[in-house]
């Protein structure tokens, strides 16, 4: 992976993938098995995302769970997923997405940066792009983005920032669009985190551009594919693209 003047981009080996969610708007379906490994072409959805983040050199996936954490043990007895090893972090009480960051900093000791991904999409938008831009902006987290989608409510300015989020800035940019529940976040973000808080990361990413605009960047993505399965609606469509589920 080749960055400005043919300088090789740094990979990023470990990524945090968000699988603790209750599934609420997946009933029936989730009373019996996490929402990121309901099946979908025969497998459970997780492992699109680990191989989409396989494929971007991760070497490590962290999966927070909580409801239904048994059926993880069950789905990965080996704890591992194509030879890459997957590290399970229980949170008896939900955290969220900020709070289950900071919740695995313990085994962030050695690393400089990671991906962020929702366990619940699927998708196949160039992750390569997004870590380029990352580290050409040095930005304490990238958010990847879409131009359309279910909730778009992300504004970036010209110059790559993202200077507002849901509107609580009251700063649009020259472009509004969804995030896609992909990211890459540096450890001085997790690192400012408060222990224990149960928080959507939404929050202090909009804090953190408070600060400073040029604290959270963002690439619109539109290449490929991208679903957002938390609906039964939006699951029973993909059957359609992968038989066999």
């Amino acid at each position: 992976m080749a960055g400005k003047a043919g300088m090789k981009t740094p990979l990023i080996t470990t990524a945090f993938i968000l699988g603790a969610g209750l599934g609420t708007r997946l009933r029936p379906l989730t009373e019996s098995l996490p929402k990121p490994l309901l099946p979908v072409g025969g497998r459970p959805l997780i492992t699109y995302a680990m191989d989409h983040l396989r494929q971007a050199g991760a070497r490590r996936f962290i999966v927070n769970t909580h409801h239904l954490a048994h059926c993880y043990a069950e789905a990965f007895p080996e704890k591992t997923w194509k030879g890459i090893p997957i590290t399970f972090r229980h949170e008896p009480v939900l955290l969220d997405t900020a709070g289950g960051l900071k919740n695995i900093e313990d085994l962030l000791e050695d690393e400089e940066r990671i991906w962020i991904y929702n366990g619940d999409i699927l998708t196949n938008l160039p992750l390569a792009p997004l870590l380029e831009r990352h580290i050409e902006k040095r930005p304490l987290a990238t958010l990847a983005l879409r131009s359309t989608g279910p909730l778009v409510n992300v504004d970036i300015d010209s110059d790559g920032f993202i200077c507002d989020m849901r509107g609580a800035l009251g700063a649009p940019g020259v472009r509004r669009c969804l995030f896609a529940g992909i990211g890459i976040v540096e450890k001085s973000f997790w690192q400012r985190l408060s222990p224990g808080r149960i928080e959507s990361v939404v929050l202090p990413l909009i804090e953190s551009i408070r600060r400073d605009p040029r604290a959270v960047a963002g690439l619109v993505l539109d290449d490929g594919f991208w679903h957002d399965l938390g609906t039964r609606e939006a699951y029973d469509e993909i059957q359609t693209f992968f038989p066999g589920s």
